[in-house]
């Protein structure tokens, strides 16, 4: 299932296969296709053009449009959306607890209201497996609660005590529903998440206790949520040393280049975040200088590409210009190129990760490019 085949430092080489697709590669950045379709407009025909791995679909969005049980009666995601790689569901924790003001939570699960029409919803560790189970994704994540940061210690303390328990549930019922005749995925991997906040000695624990489950792979929950990065990466450092050596580690919600960058120097394998979709979507580009806003009017008779060392197919074709004038004018076609483009930076950016951790040169390729990617042309 997974394998780490070199080491730098803290940071791992790996390979990871799961019952769809031929083997990721990791370090892997995870594109994010929320409703089964990614933001702007691209399809898995696309997802393969800007050499997407893994696409990671939202359990909670896909359970109140279409509904899970239309998804499992067409036969699965996979089948769905006609995309043959890899899947990875999350569990709806994250969404489900951003409902600050429309959901409760109790020991059996959380009882919420639809943020789309409002109707009563009851989503418990068993209710997210059964989801995700009907979805038919490669990976499965644990039902959790995502806390806010900062938030006090007695109520992330008694937090992370929950959600251990709530993963004892999903992993039962996990097993349950991967043994039934009718499972869309019978080899559909389960991920735990690690949570406590900013305490180090809440996340150490959690990790400790999480690790004896013996989950298919680990995650880092929780973080990429306000507080400073420099936070965010002192709690990777916490909690790494007690992840398993042998399982795939994943850091959810994350992010920038430069924040990719840094975590994997400290051990992370699997990432996702909405960013590079969501910046195109508004004319924030990334290249290899810097990210930029194409809606600048020093772009309007710029005929280079996006960036000149990107080989994606919008760079071989189009001009800065033409970007530009595409959103000024509000055409579809703007979102849609700008998407593709980022989508395509970012798995470039894990390729030459990947080359570099390769050559055992991973340390002077971070030196040299943390800088320049962070930078705003």
């Amino acid at each position: 299932m997974f394998e780490v085949i070199k080491r730098e430092g803290r940071a791992r080489r790996g390979r990871f296969s799961c019952a769809h697709g031929g083997q990721v590669q990791t370090p892997v950045f995870m594109n994010v296709a929320t409703q089964a379709a990614i933001k702007g407009g691209l399809s898995a025909v696309d997802l393969e053009t800007v050499r997407c791995q893994i696409a990671l679909c939202n359990t909670y969005h896909l359970h109140l449009r279409p509904g899970d049980d239309v998804v499992k009666a067409l036969g699965g995601l996979h089948q769905m959306m006609r995309w043959d790689g890899p899947i990875l569901t999350d569990s709806g924790g994250f969404q489900v607890f951003s409902l600050a003001s429309l959901r409760k939570i109790k020991e059996e699960g959380v009882h919420f209201s639809s943020h789309i029409d409002g109707r009563k919803i009851f989503m418990g560790p068993e209710e997210s497996m059964q989801i995700q189970s009907n979805l038919g994704s490669d990976i499965a994540m644990a039902f959790d609660e995502c806390i806010e940061n900062p938030a006090p210690y007695e109520y992330v303390k008694t937090s992370c005590e929950r959600t251990l328990r709530w993963l004892r549930r999903c992993r039962a019922e996990h097993d349950r529903l991967g043994a039934l005749p009718d499972c869309v995925n019978p080899r559909q991997m389960l991920f735990g998440i690690n949570q406590g906040g900013t305490y180090d000695d809440l996340r150490v624990w959690h990790m400790q206790e999480i690790a004896k489950l013996d989950c298919d792979g680990y995650a880092i929950g929780g973080l990429a949520v306000g507080e400073p990065a420099e936070v965010m990466y002192h709690i990777i450092e916490q909690v790494e040393p007690h992840m398993p050596e042998e399982k795939p580690r994943y850091l959810m919600g994350v992010g920038t280049p430069g924040n990719i960058l840094e975590a994997v120097a400290r051990g992370v394998d699997f990432f996702d975040c909405v960013m590079p979709a969501r910046n195109a979507r508004h004319g924030r580009l990334f290249t290899w200088s810097g990210s930029l806003n194409i809606k600048n009017e020093k772009y309007k008779l710029d005929t280079r590409p996006i960036d000149p060392d990107c080989g994606c197919p919008v760079c071989r074709r189009y001009s800065r210009a033409y970007l530009r004038h595409l959103f000024a004018a509000g055409e579809m076609l703007a979102m849609r190129l700008a998407v593709a483009h980022n989508l395509y930076f970012y798995n470039s950016l894990m390729e030459r990760i990947r080359e570099a951790l390769d050559q055992g040169v991973f340390e002077a390729f971070r030196q040299e490019y943390l800088p320049r990617l962070e930078a705003k042309i």
